[in-house]
């Protein structure tokens, strides 16, 4: 099952990690064509929200997924991580989903704007959260 859950945490890291990289170069180009399926992502792109101190979210949530992708690298691996890896996984994405939250909420809230590419990533980021739990949970 531990290995099953690695398995499913990774496919929704590199998910998240493939949509923050294609919303990245929609930021960059401003390139409408790229908002597939609903014009609510230019509202989204477009918003104060799309960055935090000049970067965009979408870069900020690439960073995000690579890091956690590294832990789950590390882990297999002797030393620290390996040892605390689901505690400092469970950490990292914490904070990832908390941002998630204000995300939703701005996009709820504040703006009525729905972006599929944004509620792909948000998905990702709360099943990767819970399934941290369940490691952290599980964990000796």
């Amino acid at each position: 099952m531990e290995k099953r859950l690695t398995q499913v945490t990774v496919a929704l890291t590199i998910i998240g990690l493939l949509v923050s990289i294609y919303m990245t170069i929609y930021k960059i180009t401003s390139n409408d064509n790229m908002c597939v399926g609903s014009k609510d992502c230019s509202v989204v792109n477009a918003s104060k929200y799309s960055e935090v101190n000049g970067i965009p979210v979408a870069v900020v949530g690439a960073i995000g997924y690579t890091v956690l992708l590294g832990i789950l690298w590390l882990e297999r691996k002797t030393g620290f991580i390996k040892d605390n890896g689901s505690l400092i996984f469970f950490g990292i994405s914490l904070i990832g989903f908390l941002f998630t939250l204000w995300l939703i909420y701005v996009e709820v809230a504040l703006l009525k704007a729905y972006c599929p590419f944004c509620l792909a990533s948000q998905a990702s980021m709360t099943l990767i959260f819970i399934i941290s739990v369940i490691r952290v949970v599980r964990q000796p």
